[in-house]
């Protein structure tokens, strides 16, 4: 491998951003966000786009958007332009920022192969023949499968994960939705002015100190017992809306009723009709799905503030498997649905008869079972929409669902960042992660991180040992 050993490039050139499949599937527009940089997409990648691009399944539809996409740029030039590169347009951005090329396989001597069987080892093998030609610029193979960036770095290919989209680095530094104050609030806050408006108490604070970094629909909860819901964020001042503790651990959804503050704080937001999507996160067992349905059936049969239930989930598994079992969409999603019956047979243990009460409940609230594959294009009116294992989803697809949101509708986002099964996600890189960071300003949207594991004594020892 010594004859790939290159003196180092000027780092103060633009970057060539080679684009690996996964990263196009990930975020169709991937090659716009590469700034004044060259977006390389080898002819390896076209050929498993086009493989992939058939059918009703989410995967062909982005790889059809990407096909799309590269279609845009390239229009009509001829292929001395595309070996040279063509201008990436921005809409009205002038002058054009970056370039697209195509880039073709090509034989060199004195290059060190991998086994060229597999598509990754021939775009890694094309980067290698590339770099010998060229070793004064700077490649990065950009790829979202991390065996694929250890081959390259072996090859002395530079490498590494799509960025753009992750917000956080950690996980840790996600909101959870509330801030915890070890001693008093109050002893903490310079001034206030308070007014009732009403029936309700409303504070409005300076925002500084401790009150820098909130956001709307953001909880305030000390030691003391006392507890707030910001309602309004301005460059200086921050509106709290104070509520009783005991008012919130005594609501009740469809009869239940939280066993802890984090629990009501969740259900405060799942029932506020202020509040168009809710994003809930925790361990197996917090509570989320039970939360969400017995908000989402208190919502529809008594309220009737919606008309319907609308349950999906990720999208991992699906693509393969929901072909070849019987019956109707519906019949077919059930399966994987399960956690929603799970929870409606809970939401009814006590009942003499919990099958007839949960048959009654099916035939009652108008709940359907709805398959991601077959979302794109439709628009729920009055609708709630429950996603849940939404850490399963990549950022793109999720806007792909919450866009389906019509007039009156709400969505409810559920997942475990720490169960991810989608291949090239991370925690970091799931879309409920950028979800969670994106909405955290607007004000009609909460997010709230479960604390508790209160499914069992058993479910919760597992969540913290095992």
């Amino acid at each position: 491998m010594d004859n790939l050993i290159q003196a180092k490039p000027d780092l103060s050139l633009p970057i060539n951003y080679v684009l690996d499949t996964n990263v196009l599937i990930h975020d169709p527009n991937a090659l716009l966000n590469f700034d004044e940089h060259r977006v390389i997409i080898p002819m390896t990648v076209l050929e498993e786009l086009d493989k992939l691009k058939t059918g009703k399944h989410t995967i062909a539809a982005d790889c059809r958007q990407a096909i799309r996409a590269i279609d845009t740029i390239l229009g009509s030039a001829s292929p001395q332009e595309i070996e040279q590169g063509v201008p990436i347009r921005r809409g009205d951005r002038s002058p054009p920022n970056g370039s697209l090329t195509i880039l073709m396989p090509q034989h060199a001597n004195n290059v060190s192969y991998l086994p060229n069987h597999i598509n990754d080892n021939t775009i890694i093998n094309t980067l290698c023949q590339m770099q010998q030609h060229r070793p004064d610029d700077r490649i990065v193979l950009v790829t979202k499968d991390i065996n694929m960036r250890l081959k390259a770095r072996g090859c002395g290919i530079e490498s590494e994960d799509y960025h753009n989209d992750q917000l956080v680095s950690d996980i840790a530094q996600l909101s959870k939705g509330y801030y915890e104050i070890a001693g008093n609030f109050w002893d903490n806050i310079a001034q206030v002015e308070t007014i009732q408006l009403e029936g309700k108490t409303i504070h409005y604070l300076p925002r500084e100190g401790i009150l820098q970094d909130v956001y709307p629909n953001m909880f305030i909860l000390d030691a003391q017992g006392i507890i707030g819901r910001i309602t309004e964020v301005t460059e200086e001042q921050v509106t709290l809306l104070h509520l009783h503790y005991n008012q919130l651990i005594d609501q009740e959804a469809w009869g239940l009723k939280p066993l802890d503050i984090y629990q009501a704080m969740a259900l405060n937001l799942l029932l506020d009709p202020d509040v168009h999507l809710v994003n809930l996160t925790g361990a197996a067992g917090s509570g989320k799905t039970i939360l969400a349905l017995a908000a989402a059936i208190e919502m529809t049969v008594v309220t009737k503030r919606f008309r319907r239930i609308i349950a999906t989930r990720s999208v991992q598994g699906l693509d393969e498997d929901i072909g070849f079992l019987p019956g109707t969409e519906e019949e077919k999603m059930e399966p994987w649905l399960g956690a929603i019956t799970d929870n409606l047979e809970a939401l009814h243990c006590d009942d003499e008869c919990t099958t007839s009460s949960v048959d009654y409940i099916m035939e009652k609230v108008p709940l359907h079972f709805k398959s991601l594959n077959y979302i794109r294009g439709r628009s729920f009116q009055q609708s709630l929409i429950i996603i849940d294992e939404s850490q399963n989803l990549t950022p793109h697809q999720i806007k792909t669902i919450i866009t389906r949101a019509g007039n009156a509708s709400k969505v409810i986002c559920l997942g475990n960042l720490a169960q991810i099964d989608t291949p090239y996600l991370s925690a970091t890189s799931s879309g409920l992660t950028y979800l969670t960071e994106r909405f955290k300003g607007f004000k009609h949207g909460g997010n709230i991180q479960l604390k508790a594991v209160p499914r069992s004594l058993l479910a919760e020892f597992a969540e913290a040992n095992l």
